[in-house]
C-alpha cells in the first residue's frame, strides 16, 4: 500500500519552553496519519466500532531525528507495515514539509478487541480495506 500523507501545522501548544514540538505530540501526529490512513483506505473508526471493534495500542516507538517548531508545516507519511487481522503495526515517517528533513519515524502496533477488551479478529469485511489477505487470518 502507498503512504498516506497527511499535513498539519505545528501549533503553538504543542511547543515546549524552549519552542520545540514536545515529544508526546509526535504520537498524537500519528494518530492523527492513521485516522487519515484509515479513512483514505475506506475505513471510518466510527464504523468500526460501531461493529464492536476497537483497535488499542499495544506498543509505540518514535525516534526523534531533527526539532520541529512553531508555525512549522509538517508532512506525516503512514503506511501499513503489517497488515494482520490481529496485530496491525503502522509505521510513519514525519517530514519538514518546506523542507523534506526527516523529522522523527516510528512505529505502533495494536490489537483488535471488543468492548470487553479481549482480543478479537477484525471482521473479514474490512481486511481489503487493511490489505490483509486470507493467508495472514491464521
Amino acid at each position: 500500500m502507498q503512504p498516506i500523507e497527511t499535513r498539519l501545522r505545528v501549533r503553538y501548544a504543542e511547543t515546549d519552553q524552549m519552542g520545540i514540538v514536545y515529544y508526546a505530540n509526535y504520537f498524537i501526529w500519528m494518530e492523527v496519519g492513521r485516522v487519515e490512513f484509515c479513512r483514505l483506505s475506506g475505513i471510518r473508526y466510527r464504523d468500526v466500532e460501531a461493529d464492536g471493534f476497537l483497535l488499542a495500542v499495544a506498543e509505540s516507538n518514535c525516534r526523534y531525528l531533527a526539532p520541529a517548531r512553531y508555525d512549522d508545516e509538517v508532512v506525516i507519511a503512514t503506511t501499513l507495515g503489517d497488515p494482520s487481522p490481529r496485530m496491525p503495526r503502522f509505521d510513519y515517517v514525519i517530514r519538514d514539509a518546506a523542507t523534506g528533513r526527516k523529522l522523527a519515524e516510528g512505529f505502533t502496533k495494536h490489537i483488535w478487541c471488543g468492548p470487553d477488551l479481549r482480543p478479537r479478529k477484525l471482521p473479514e469485511k474490512y481486511w481489503v480495506n487493511f490489505g490483509i489477505e486470507r493467508a495472514k487470518s491464521n
